[in-house]
């Protein structure tokens, strides 16, 4: 089993609490879509969105600002 830490996280992003933020809304948009029962047995969502992040293609994201109140 791959382990992930943060440094390899961060090798993705801005920096390790960012990986993770964007790893996490990956993971909730991955539970969104249907699984077989194949799929449902493989691997955590977590796990998948992080392989997603640390791997040569990853996750394209975009850092908007927050909005003022």
């Amino acid at each position: 089993m791959q382990v992930y830490t943060p440094a390899d996280v961060a090798k993705r992003a801005a920096n390790k609490y960012l990986g993770v933020l964007i790893a996490a809304k990956y993971a909730r948009l991955l539970n969104e879509f249907p699984r077989t029962m194949n799929e449902a047995r493989e691997k955590k969502l977590t796990t998948r969105a992080l392989e997603e992040l640390t791997n040569e293609e990853g996750i394209e994201y975009r850092v908007t600002p927050r909005r003022g109140r």
